[in-house]
C-alpha cells in the first residue's frame, strides 16, 4: 500500500493567488478542468491537466482574493465532465459543478476541549426534520434546552452531500462537501462553534462502507475504487487493502480528518463497520480513529463504532491487538427493552427474551449475545464485553434505525404506554453505560420519523417498490400502508414538532429526563462507572433492580415490567425516596403506592414503573 504521506493533496485547493486542481484518474490517459460561470451551467474554460506519477493530473488557474469562489469540474479520458469526489461544496447538488471556495469563517471555540466518555449523554438529530427550516443554522436556537437537559453531545445524521432535497444522509456521495439544503460548509461552522459555546460536543455520522446509488462518480475516473474480493449489500465494497490502494484509504481518512480539522467537530460514529472490509494491516478503522484524534490538535476526540458483531477488538487498544476505537454501538439492550416493554418479536427480536432475568444480563455484560448461537442465524454472535469500560458502550431505547426502519416511522411511545415509556427510560439513563437519545425521545415525542428519500423518478420507484416487499414479510406489518419515501409527505411528516413538548403528556417526561440526567451526572454513585460498582438482577419474572455504589453512596433502581412488584428490603439500612417514575411532576398517577411501600421497607410497584432509592447505614 501506498504511504499516504506520498499522495499528493487532492481536489481544489487554494494556494495564495491560484487554486491547484488535483485528480486521481489512473485508468485514463488525459484529464482536463472544467471551470463554470455563476449560473452554474456556462462553461468559462476548460483547462487541460499534467499527468503526474501514480495516476494523477494536475492544474493550476489564477483565483485572486476577490474571487472566492471557483465553479468546477473534471473531465477524465474525453468523458464527462464530473463533479470532483474531493468537493468541498455542492452549491447545485450532487451532479452540478463542484465548489473552490476560500474559508473566511472565524471560530471562537477555542477554549473548548471536548466531552470526556464519562460525561457523554448523546442526543442523536436528524438535521433536516429536526426544525421547520431543516437547517443547521435553525438548530442554534435549541442548543441552549438540550444542554439544560443534560445532553453534552449532537450527534448528527451524515451530511455528506447526497441526491435530491431529503434523505436520511445514509445515500451520501460527496464524502467531503455538506449537504446544501441544510446549510453547506458555512452553516456546519456555525452550528458547531455555537454548540461549543454551550459546551456541547459535535459528533458526525461518517459513511465509510459505500456510497449512494445517484451521483456516486468514482467508478468514471478508476474502477480501482471498489473490489469484488469483498461484497457489501450495496454491491461491491471500496478497496481499501488492495496492491493500488493507497489513494482509497487516503480518500476516507482525510474525510475523516476534515470533519475534525476543519468543522471542529469533535469526534465520529462510523456507521456499519462491520461492512468495512479490511484484510489488510493496520485496518482501515484504525487509521480512521488515530487521524482524526491527530486532527483534533489535542483536543478530545470521540471515534464510535456501529457495529453488530458485538466485538470487544473494535474498543481494544492497539498495543493490545484491537482497532482502538473509542466505543461501539450495543443495541442488544434496545432489543431486549422492546421485546420486553413492546413484545416485539418478528427479524432480530426473536433472538430476544425480554425476560427480566435477560435484561439483567444485558446490563451485567453490556451486550447479551458473547459467543451464543442466534437461534436466527444458527451461528455464534460476540464476544465477552467484561473487559470493556461501561463508557465504551452505548446504550438507547430508540435511534433513527430503530424507528425510521419500522414500516410506518413509528417511535416507542406508539407501541408502550407513557408508564412503561418513563420506566424504560430510568433505566436506560440511569445505567453505567452512555445513554443516546433520538431527537424528541426526551418528550415521548409522538411525530414519527419515516423512511425518506428524493431520488429521480425511475431510482424512486425501485426504492418503493422494495420497501414495501420488505416488510411484506413482516407478519405485524401485513396490511399496513407503508408510506412511500419519495413522497414529501413523508419527509414533511417526520419533521419534529415542539409544540408537543409543553403539552401535559409530554412536558412531565421531559422533566423526568432532566431530573434523571441531572441524578446521573451529580450523585457519587452514578458517577462511578467502572466494572464491579454496579450489579443487575432479575426480581422475580417481571422486575429487576440495577445497584450502582460510589463514592460511599448506593442507589438501587427498580423496574417494574409488568403486573405488580412486591419485594422486601434488606433490614438494617435507611431508605431516601430518590424519585418514582409515576409521581404526578412526571405525568405519572402519583407513586403513592411505592412511596407508601418504601415506607414500610418494601418496594411496592404496579405496572410498568421504575423507583429510584437510596440506601444508607445508620449513622
Amino acid at each position: 500500500m501506498k504511504n499516504h504521506r506520498s499522495i499528493p493533496p487532492l481536489g481544489a485547493c487554494f494556494d495564495e493567488n491560484d487554486v491547484v486542481f488535483r485528480v486521481w484518474a489512473p485508468d485514463h490517459d488525459r484529464a482536463e478542468a472544467v471551470l463554470y460561470d455563476a449560473d452554474a451551467v456556462t462553461e468559462r474554460v476548460r483547462l487541460p491537466m499534467e499527468a503526474e506519477p501514480g495516476g494523477f493530473f494536475r492544474a493550476r488557474v489564477g483565483a485572486p482574493g476577490t474571487e472566492a469562489s471557483v465553479l468546477y469540474k473534471f473531465g477524465v479520458g474525453g468523458a464527462g465532465p464530473f463533479p470532483d469526489p474531493y468537493s468541498r461544496s455542492q452549491p447545485f447538488g450532487v451532479h452540478g459543478p463542484s465548489e473552490a471556495r476560500r474559508s473566511s469563517f472565524t471560530w471562537t471555540d477555542q477554549g473548548f476541549g471536548g466531552v470526556s466518555l464519562d460525561d457523554l449523554v448523546i442526543q442523536e438529530i436528524h438535521v433536516g426534520t429536526a426544525t421547520a427550516e431543516g437547517t443547521f443554522e435553525a438548530l442554534i436556537p435549541r442548543l441552549s434546552e438540550l444542554r439544560s437537559l443534560g445532553i453534552t453531545a449532537l450527534e448528527l445524521m451524515p451530511l455528506a452531500s447526497f441526491p435530491g432535497r431529503w434523505n436520511w444522509g445514509y445515500d451520501g456521495v460527496c464524502l467531503y462537501a455538506p449537504q446544501v439544503s441544510y446549510g453547506g460548509p458555512l452553516g456546519l461552522m456555525r452550528l458547531v462553534d455555537a454548540a461549543h459555546a454551550h459546551g456541547l460536543a459535535v459528533i458526525i455520522d461518517a459513511v465509510y462502507n459505500h456510497l449512494g446509488p445517484d451521483g456516486n462518480y468514482l467508478r468514471a475516473y478508476t474502477r480501482r475504487y471498489f473490489t469484488d474480493r469483498h461484497q457489501t449489500p450495496w454491491g461491491e465494497g471500496l478497496d481499501v487493502d488492495g496492491r493500488e490502494s493507497g489513494p482509497v484509504r487516503e480518500f476516507l481518512a482525510r474525510s475523516a480528518e476534515m470533519w475534525i480539522r476543519d468543522y471542529h467537530a469533535d469526534g465520529l460514529r462510523l456507521d456499519a463497520t462491520h461492512e468495512i472490509r479490511d484484510d489488510g494491516d493496520p485496518h482501515i478503522l484504525r487509521e480512521i480513529a488515530e487521524r482524526a484524534r491527530r486532527a483534533g490538535g489535542g483536543k478530545r476526540i470521540v471515534v464510535i463504532a456501529e457495529d453488530e458483531r458485538n466485538d470487544e477488538r473494535l474498543v481494544r487498544p492497539v498495543d493490545e491487538g484491537g482497532l482502538g476505537l473509542d466505543a461501539v454501538w450495543a443495541d442488544d439492550f434496545h432489543h431486549q427493552m422492546r421485546r420486553a416493554f413492546a413484545g416485539d418479536e418478528d427479524g432480530y427480536f426473536q433472538d430476544f427474551s425480554g425476560s427480566a432475568a435477560d435484561i439483567a444480563r444485558t446490563l451485567n455484560e453490556g451486550w447479551f449475545y458473547h459467543g451464543q448461537t442466534s437461534s436466527r442465524t444458527g451461528k455464534p454472535r460476540g464476544t465477552s464485553a467484561r473487559s470493556i469500560a461501561p463508557t465504551r458502550l452505548v446504550h438507547c431505547i430508540q435511534n433513527h434505525d430503530q424507528i425510521g426502519n419500522r414500516a410506518l416511522g413509528d417511535r416507542l411511545g406508539e407501541s408502550v404506554s407513557p408508564a412503561a415509556f418513563r420506566a424504560m427510560s430510568a433505566l436506560l439513563l440511569l445505567s453505567p453505560y452512555v445513554p443516546l437519545l433520538f431527537m424528541g425521545q426526551e418528550w415521548n415525542a409522538r411525530t414519527r420519523f419515516q423512511y425518506f428519500t428524493d431520488h429521480h423518478v425511475e431510482l424512486g420507484r425501485l426504492v418503493t417498490e422494495g420497501r414495501r416487499k420488505e416488510f411484506s414479510a413482516f407478519a405485524s406489518f401485513q396490511g399496513a400502508e407503508i408510506p412511500d419515501p419519495q413522497a414529501e409527505s413523508t419527509f414533511l411528516a417526520s419533521k419534529l414538532s415542539y409544540e408537543e413538548r409543553d403539552m401535559p403528556e409530554h412536558a412531565g417526561v421531559r422533566e423526568l429526563h432532566r431530573e434523571l440526567l441531572q441524578l446521573r451526572a451529580g450523585h457519587p454513585a452514578l458517577r462511578a462507572r467502572e466494572r464491579g460498582t454496579f450489579e443487575a438482577r432479575a426480581v422475580g419474572e417481571g422486575a429487576l433492580v440495577l445497584t450502582r455504589r460510589g463514592g460511599g453512596k448506593e442507589i438501587s433502581v427498580w423496574v417494574n415490567v409488568r403486573g405488580r412488584l412486591e419485594a422486601k428490603l434488606p433490614k438494617g439500612l435507611s431508605y431516601q425516596l430518590i424519585l418514582a417514575t409515576e409521581e404526578g411532576r412526571f405525568g405519572g398517577a402519583g407513586g403513592e403506592t411505592a412511596r407508601a411501600g418504601l415506607a414500610e421497607g418494601e418496594v411496592r410497584l404496579d405496572g410498568p414503573a421504575a423507583l429510584v432509592v437510596e440506601s444508607r447505614a445508620p449513622a
